[in-house]
């Protein structure tokens, strides 16, 4: 089955799933000498998983690692589900469909790497950053202009909203200036 052409797959979204490292994250892993380890997350990023979740999207994140930064971004955002720990993504992401009752061409999935092509394959809008394997930009109809973790995720975001006609808010600061 060929592709949707990304607008009219991103007009069908109700779920956006998203990997982590390199995705959320510009791939690094840092730990400090007691083996901790650190995550740099991009606020832009999160601001548009905020955005996403204001109008009413599912967000998710899948990823084989198990960390307790990712739990703490994710409740930070709140993130609809997180699943961690999941090296075989896929059936997290049928679980996901099943509990919001959900078909593939409803979900955007954002990864990276080649243990993400079992689902980018089958999702109705495949997204990439711009530094993703080639394997992967070769299976994806979107692959933003930003690298992982330096806003590809809120490129996607912005991408969903505007294709379905949703406006972007604006804050409005109250109290005088200084």
């Amino acid at each position: 089955m060929a592709k949707l052409h990304a607008i009219e797959a991103a007009r069908k979204i109700k779920m956006l799933v998203f990997d982590v490292d390199g995705v959320m994250t510009d791939g690094s892993i840092t730990y400090d000498e007691d083996g901790k380890e650190y995550k740099t997350f991009n606020a832009k990023d999160g601001h548009g998983v905020v955005r996403m979740n204001n109008a009413g999207f599912i967000t998710a994140i899948i990823t084989a690692r198990n960390n307790g930064t990712v739990k703490h971004r994710a409740d930070n955002l709140n993130f609809t589900e997180l699943y961690q720990g999941y090296k075989h993504k896929l059936p997290a992401l049928e679980e996901l469909m099943k509990k919001y009752k959900l078909s593939l061409e409803n979900v955007a999935y954002m990864g990276d790497d080649l243990p993400d092509i079992c689902i980018l394959a089958g999702v109705g809008l495949a997204a990439c950053p711009a530094d993703a394997v080639q394997e992967v930009q070769a299976v994806c109809n979107f692959v933003s202009r930003y690298n992982g973790g330096r806003g590809a995720v809120r490129e996607l975001c912005d991408f969903i909203l505007e294709a379905q006609g949703i406006e972007k808010e604006y804050i409005v600061c109250e109290g005088k200036n200084r």
